[in-house]
């Protein structure tokens, strides 16, 4: 029977398990499958917590139905009936620029009439239509793309905020290539932002009048989905499926070796196991750390992806207590506000029973990659600093009734300029070792979607070569 040692325990490693089981099965392989976790849990950042009767989730809330793998995933898990949709309240976001709370446009005529950029900014996104497509084909910054096509206002109050809330990332340093691929293929393929939406507009509503079904052309759309219970009901139901004991949870990789017959043993404190095949689901870091001793060039490659430190506040209040209207998926901040948070979600808004009756959650984002030293501040100060963010965005001014810090020392991968060139030599330099594979998303995407896309590719990978 082949062999195959899955090393992590997040939603890549789970849901290439699960995959590679099934695929096995429909094929009639004989494939044993082996899950490597150092933490005592599975599921890796992806952890909902049941709070005094509040839902905090400590890292991701969801993912977004505009992709097919994840929601192909949850059918065959049977949990496509329990897959919750948030509220219509989610389509209204804000950004908090100039002391003010502004609702982003969603259309043209919200556009012109918003608050949030001034004339001056408008006609500088309006002018974007005669701005000339980038020659050289070298990556760049976001930031450096969002000067160039649409002006400082849009970049500090639209193009900051949705690096930091995606990506806690900078803008300045953050690959364009790498973080938003698909604005970087309008630009080749159309010439513009909007000379692209006004293309796919039109191609839009001749294939809506011919019955056919296309996506939305105004960016990428869908709509963010979970569970009653968290997002973690996805990747608890992938443990179990795959089976209690083919995961080993509590127990550190010490080191991955080749053998001289080819294959790999995976050394733990007492035990060692053999594999045909070994995925490394690991961040970039501890996964360079597993091949150094035989691929210290690979290793290098690894150690050059850099990590954004987050810190994720919940707070819970009586709906009593909070005057303001709280309708909503919540605010980022533009650049330059001097509050140092990257933003809040409106927990209880987005999905249904976050909170008790009568009680608002909301969640707060610090860190990242422009503000990382705010991670060595206390959990009192902590606290303090976002009840002032509260206290001056949404003149909250009451004490929390629930409050739950969770830190990621080092929470997202951060894709800068040169990303996609340094993972194809990652990955040229990993298929020099036969049986090695890398899926993380450090590589390809850092969401829930593009995890499973790579579990999908890969899970198919391997049955090919078997």
């Amino acid at each position: 029977m082949r062999q195959v040692a899955i090393i992590g325990g997040g939603i890549s490693a789970l849901a290439t398990a699960y995959l590679l089981q099934e695929k096995a099965k429909s094929q009639n392989i004989a494939l044993g499958v082996k899950v490597f976790e150092k933490e005592n849990r599975i599921g890796g950042k992806i952890w909902s917590r049941q709070e005094d009767g509040y839902l905090c989730e400590w890292g991701p809330n969801g993912f977004l139905t505009n992709k097919p793998q994840t929601l192909e995933l949850c059918k065959s898990l049977g949990l496509s009936e329990q897959l919750l949709a948030s509220n219509d309240n989610a389509r209204k976001r804000f950004v908090y620029a100039n002391g003010v709370l502004h609702k982003l446009p969603h259309n043209q005529i919200e556009f012109l009439t918003n608050s949030l950029i001034s004339w001056r900014g408008k006609l500088c996104i309006a002018r974007e239509l005669f701005v000339a497509k980038r020659d050289s084909k070298n990556d760049e910054s976001l930031a450096d793309f969002a000067r160039r096509r649409l002006g400082d206002e849009a970049l500090a109050k639209l193009i900051a905020p949705m690096a930091g809330g995606i990506f806690a990332g900078d803008p300045e340093q953050m690959s364009l290539q790498g973080c938003f691929p698909r604005i970087y293929q309008l630009e080749q393929e159309y010439g513009g932002l909007l000379k692209a939406m006004l293309k796919l507009t039109k191609q839009h509503r001749v294939e809506k009048s011919a019955g056919k079904v296309s996506a939305s052309p105004a960016g990428p759309g869908g709509v963010l989905t979970s569970f009653a219970n968290g997002i973690q009901v996805l990747t608890d139901k992938l443990s179990s499926a795959i089976g209690a004991e083919n995961i080993i949870c509590g127990s550190t990789v010490t080191a991955l070796k080749r053998t001289p017959v080819g294959g790999w043993q995976i050394l733990l404190k007492e035990q060692a196991y053999f594999a045909d095949d070994v995925i490394l689901a690991t961040p970039a870091y501890a996964s360079a750390d597993l091949v150094y001793s035989f691929a210290p060039k690979l290793a290098s490659l690894l150690q050059q992806i850099n990590y954004s430190p987050l810190a994720v506040v919940c707070l819970g209040y009586d709906e009593r207590e909070i005057d303001c209207d709280v309708q909503g998926f919540g605010y980022l901040l533009a650049r330059g506000e001097e509050i140092p948070v990257l933003g809040t979600l409106w927990d209880s808004s987005i999905f249904a029973k976050r909170a008790p009756n009568g009680k608002i959650l909301f969640r707060t984002m610090l860190g990242g990659a422009v503000r990382p030293e705010l991670l060595k501040l206390s959990d009192s100060e902590i606290q303090q600093l976002v009840q002032d963010s509260l206290a001056t965005i949404m003149k909250i001014t009451a004490k929390p009734e629930l409050v739950r810090i969770y830190r990621h020392e080092q929470a997202i991968p951060q894709y800068r300029v040169g990303h996609t060139q340094l993972v194809a030599q990652i990955m040229e330099n990993a298929a020099q070792f036969n049986g090695l594979h890398l899926n993380n998303n450090a590589y390809s995407g850092v969401g829930i979607n593009d995890c499973v896309a790579a579990a999908y590719r890969i899970a198919d990978k391997v049955i090919a070569q078997i």
